[in-house]
């Protein structure tokens, strides 16, 4: 998804899969937020993150120093580094940074930061996040966002409904919500294969590059029943 810059599902830094057909093209969704880097809201506590089974070909686990081939590929994309604070120049340095704020944003206790990895080879593909800022109003946002290589395959959606899932039920998070724009017709697709439903369109909710752009808000509430039913295993 510049100043700012969000984190982010779908989209993790974490938000954030865009694209004319669902799961097929750059979909990051970004998550919302009052800037690149904001300090941990006061009184959160530390978050362990999970790791989970998003269906039998891909989990997600915490960030690992490991990932640097995974940031180096995402600063390459046009889009990601717009809605996220994946570095648009990679450096050994900046991708290493990028990692720690993962894992500070979860010693900060502002959210759940993952890494999309693939089980056959371990190689990573992509993120997603779970952003709990407005968790004391009763809400919490989710970003997303894979790289090319992993687009097409369905990716978005088994961890978007994994984690999703797992909010709902294990955390017992009243409202999810992300954000998409109205031309990412992919990520809006994933999101609504997934139960959430459109709610309206937000004018310039957001600085994406040099501009602000729209932003169509999708929610789900845990009144709306479960979204999976896997639980999460904690390594």
């Amino acid at each position: 998804m510049a100043a700012p810059k969000p984190e982010h599902g779908a989209a993790p830094d974490s938000g954030p899969t865009p694209g004319p057909a669902p799961d097929s093209g750059p979909t990051p969704s970004p998550t919302p937020g009052p800037g690149p880097d904001p300090g941990p809201a006061p009184g959160l506590d530390p978050l362990t993150v999970p790791s989970m089974s998003a269906g039998p070909d891909f989990v997600l686990r915490p960030w690992e120093m490991s990932d640097l081939t995974l940031v180096r590929e995402a600063s390459l994309d046009p889009y990601i580094p717009l809605i996220t604070t994946i570095p648009a120049r990679y450096s050994d340095a900046a991708a290493e940074a990028f990692v720690r704020r993962q894992w500070e944003r979860a010693a900060a206790g502002t959210g759940y930061p993952f890494a999309i990895v693939r089980s056959r080879d371990r190689r990573p593909v992509g993120a997603i996040g779970l952003w709990l800022r407005d968790l004391p109003e009763g809400r919490a946002s989710l970003g997303y966002w894979l790289t090319a290589s992993a687009r097409g395959q369905g990716v978005a959606r088994a961890a978007l409904r994994t984690v999703t899932g797992w909010a709902l039920r294990d955390l017992g998070v009243p409202r999810l919500q992300l954000f998409v724009e109205p031309w990412n017709t992919a990520s809006a697709q994933v999101a609504e294969d997934v139960g959430f439903r459109r709610e309206g369109l937000l004018r310039g909710w957001q600085q994406v590059g040099d501009e602000r752009r729209d932003m169509t808000v999708y929610a789900l509430l845990n009144t709306d029943g479960p979204a999976d039913d896997r639980a999460a295993t904690t390594n």
